[in-house]
């Protein structure tokens, strides 16, 4: 028991996740926010303003402390009519054919699948595909991430290939250090996002596996979604199994997630820059498995050491304002507003995708938006609307 708690410590998971844990059935346990600590109050204030159209278009708020639902509330919009004009015409976000699911004002495809309750993670994706490799790696169908990209292809049909793509690592493609020459830094809106430009290829895979190096892998981060696009198709190569079924055996099974949608890129491969869509209380279950090292009730789904490497900073996003590492494994790591010196962990997805846990309390928070170029809109504060969430917690 010494030896756990001390591993526990070490990761920076708080007291309340050393207790046994209270893992969901088929339904996640609802129960008042005084019930669990919070002052409904903070909430309320913040629903209002959601309400209100202060934040543009929210559509979910979820609070999960101590695994139980504190607070869920949904918020609708019609979509047909607030991006219905911008997805008729040919702008350049829609990546490709009008009605098809890379048009992010169509409304039968975005925010939600097919008007349902499945809702676009969008780069929240790339999170979860990291917990599948995770997955992987814990059940030795993975053996490395350090091993190198250029292994998994037939390098005889890879263009630019020079000594710094060769060092490239899967570890590099989990890190956003990859290092070949992407700016994604531009509107998605913008022709010359690189990012854009990969989603109107035929082949995401070929386009970025082909683009020319700018930096030495692992020394700068720089966020690309075409590296994480090659994580499909280097996991199919490495474990034989396409990531969607192995995530549907191994991730979703476990949790009890019976339901997504998962699209496809032209070439066929899992889009795992950004496809996937997922219930906000499903996707919950995700980051309350990473609050809870890895453990659902007895299961061992993800190792310790994998959700500890997931949750420390291998890189600073940006060395001159944040010299502190603020990026692991495809994980956002944003500083406690109430502990500077800890770290939320955090997933961020296009249009205003943010799953939360914040490990010193014992709480999962999901928020859902759609406030994207074009809707004229502002979205959400994160940084503020983080600290109000945690200030709502009265028992610490």
């Amino acid at each position: 028991m010494f030896r756990c708690a001390l591993c526990v410590i070490a990761l920076g998971l708080a007291p309340a996740a050393m207790l046994a844990q209270r893992a969901p059935g088929a339904q996640w346990p609802v129960a008042k926010p005084a019930t669990v600590g919070m002052n409904a109050a903070v909430l309320d204030s913040l629903d209002a303003e959601i309400k209100a159209g202060q934040y543009g278009y929210v559509d979910r708020m979820l609070v999960i402390r101590h695994g139980q639902v504190a607070y869920d509330v949904t918020y609708p919009h019609d979509y047909d009519a607030i991006y219905g004009d911008s997805a008729r015409i040919g702008i350049t976000l829609l990546g490709g054919d009008r009605g098809g699911p890379f048009n992010y004002y169509n409304a039968w495809w975005h925010p939600t699948y097919h008007r349902g309750d499945l809702h676009t993670l969008q780069s929240v994706t790339k999170t979860v595909t990291s917990a599948v490799f995770g997955v992987a790696m814990t059940r030795g169908d993975l053996k490395s991430i350090d091993v190198p990209v250029l292994s998994f292809f037939d390098t005889t049909k890879v263009a630019n290939i020079d000594d710094r793509k060769r060092r490239m690592t899967l570890r590099h493609l989990l890190t956003m250090t990859g290092g070949t020459d992407w700016n994604e830094n531009l509107s998605y809106a913008d022709p010359r996002n690189t990012g854009t430009q990969m989603e109107a290829s035929a082949d995401w895979v070929k386009y970025t596996i082909n683009r020319p190096m700018r930096n030495e892998p692992g020394t700068v981060y720089n966020y690309n979604s075409g590296e994480s696009a090659l994580l499909a198709f280097v996991f199919r190569q490495a474990t034989g199994i396409d990531i969607e079924e192995y995530a549907a055996r191994y991730l979703f099974a476990p949790l009890g997630i019976e339901r997504w949608f998962w699209k496809r890129t032209p070439s066929g491969t899992a889009d795992t820059e950004g496809g996937l869509y997922l219930e906000a209380k499903d996707l919950a279950r995700i980051w309350y498995l990473f609050l809870h090292d890895g453990m659902w009730n007895t299961t061992r789904v993800v190792s310790h050491d994998w959700v500890r490497e997931s949750v420390t900073g291998a890189i600073a996003k940006n060395p001159a304002a944040t010299p502190r590492k603020n990026y692991g494994l495809l994980w956002h790591l944003n500083p406690d507003p109430l502990n500077p010196d800890r770290d939320l962990w955090t997933g961020s997805g296009f249009g205003g995708q943010v799953p939360v846990v914040f490990p010193d309390l014992d709480m999962v928070v999901v928020f859902n938006a759609w406030n994207i170029p074009g809707g004229g809109k502002p979205g959400l504060p994160l940084a503020k609307t983080l600290e109000r969430v945690a200030k709502a917690v009265t028992t610490r």
